[in-house]
């Protein structure tokens, strides 16, 4: 059996855009059992803006999961942008996890943003200034948040759902310089803190697509400007294959594991 898990991040939708992914959208039930969202839904982080997602996102035949994004955050509405979200039907996870019942077995979803802090040999450190403590800190409890969701959930295949970037592979592309504002080791030391099958982020535009935990978990960077597509579908399963999905910006890859 398979379970089908369709993936995007970084649509920033709003008035200007809203209807560009609706129409391969449409036909998203025929590919896969879910959506997953990686954050960076909106612009600036709006109640508008957050309505156009609603309309772009909601309804379509399928569970549609999702994290924030830094850019969600921008105009500090938040608590409105999560009502609009889930009154549209679709989860907003953030320290959590959710357990949805597939075609091919029980799909275990943890979600938190995530934060920044950088990776092995290169981070910050809780150490010295409040702000920089603050900083280290506030990805601690987003690790650690990610961690207890991922173990707490009593699924047949378990993912793990972030904005930013819990490896350096999938950055490749981006400057070095802003690594550690694109993601945090730690986050990839909660993904492999349980038996995590597939874990998905978005925020880094010019970064790369594939990347591998130091446990051994699959990575993959699922940003739309990444992907060039509407959504990205991974089968997880008990055979190999490879087809091409259709979505905007052309023709995909399914990619498929046991």
């Amino acid at each position: 059996m398979v379970i089908r898990i369709a993936a995007v991040g970084d649509v920033h939708l709003d008035e200007d855009v809203v209807g560009r992914f609706r129409p391969a959208l449409d036909e998203l039930h025929e590919h896969a059992d879910v959506l997953l969202l990686a954050g960076d839904l909106t612009r600036h982080g709006t109640e508008a803006e957050a309505r156009c997602v609603a309309t772009e996102f909601g309804g379509l035949g399928v569970p549609v999961v999702t994290v924030l994004g830094n850019h969600d955050h921008q105009c500090d509405q938040v608590p409105q942008v999560v009502k609009v979200l889930e009154d549209a039907g679709i989860t907003v996870l953030e320290g959590d996890g959710v357990v949805l019942d597939c075609a091919g077995g029980r799909l275990g979803v943890a979600g938190v943003k995530g934060f920044g802090g950088g990776f092995a040999g290169r981070c910050a450190s809780d150490f010295g200034e409040p702000e920089m403590k603050a900083f280290v800190r506030t990805t601690t409890q987003s690790a650690d948040a990610l961690s207890a969701a991922l173990r707490g959930l009593d699924c047949d295949v378990l993912v793990a759902l972030t904005h930013y970037s819990p490896v350096p592979d999938t950055l490749a592309g981006e400057p070095l310089e802003i690594y550690p504002f694109l993601g945090s080791y730690q986050l990839g030391q909660a993904i492999d803190s349980a038996p995590t099958a597939l874990a998905l982020h978005g925020h880094a535009h010019a970064g790369t697509e594939r990347g591998t935990t130091p446990g051994g978990v699959r990575v993959r960077n699922v940003a739309h400007p990444v992907i060039k597509q509407a959504y990205s579908v991974f089968h997880l399963g008990d055979h190999l294959d490879q087809t091409q999905v259709s979505g905007v910006g052309g023709s995909g890859i399914q990619q498929t594991w046991s």
